[in-house]
């Protein structure tokens, strides 16, 4: 079961229902993930002010019931969420519902292409740690675009000045280590 000690008994409710999917069950980014032949399919977890089953190909659900959100408009492109503040509102059937809807758009295999990458400019900030360590700009120019671009939109998504001296601080010697921003989730 997803860790939380607030949605506890919610959690549970839901591992219940989940289980009854005759999807396969495993344990990824150290969460229950519902799969069909491999593909995610479905999980739950609890947050602060709600508690949550997530369709990881939800785009493509018709949401008969009007009840999937997009957990970060702008960023999530594929996923939706089906959210509750209440033990009342988990509608056994009606989670069973959408979790068939979801295994068949796995045997259709619909997906959503990846946007094209895009390159970013430097944030100055970088720039100018380039100029400061010599090492730093052949250890960002020999990861790969992606990771660059990890690190950049990092630097670049701060909103005040002194958290992204923060981050580029933090970032340097990720970079000089030859690794990604996000590699320890990978």
């Amino acid at each position: 079961m997803q860790s939380t000690t607030q949605w506890t008994k919610e959690l549970k409710l839901l591992a219940n229902i989940l289980n009854k999917s005759g999807l396969e069950k495993s344990i990824k980014w150290g969460a229950e993930v519902f799969t069909y032949e491999g593909k995610n399919v479905v999980s739950y977890g609890g947050f602060k002010n709600y508690f949550t089953v997530w369709f990881y190909n939800g785009v493509f659900l018709k949401d008969k019931y009007k009840v999937l959100v997009n957990a970060q408009e702008g960023k999530t492109k594929s996923l939706r969420q089906w959210r509750f503040t209440s033990i009342d509102e988990v509608e056994e059937k009606k989670i069973l519902e959408y979790i068939k809807e979801a295994v068949e758009i796995e045997k259709k295999g619909l997906k959503i292409k990846p946007e094209k990458f895009q390159p970013v400019s430097l944030p100055v900030l970088l720039i100018n740690a380039f100029k400061a360590e010599k090492t730093l700009k052949p250890a960002f120019e020999k990861l790969t675009p992606g990771k660059q671009k990890e690190y950049i939109l990092y630097i670049e998504e701060a909103k005040q000045e002194k958290t992204k001296i923060a981050r580029v601080e933090k970032i340097i010697p990720m970079i000089l280590g030859g690794v990604g921003l996000n590699d320890k989730y990978k």
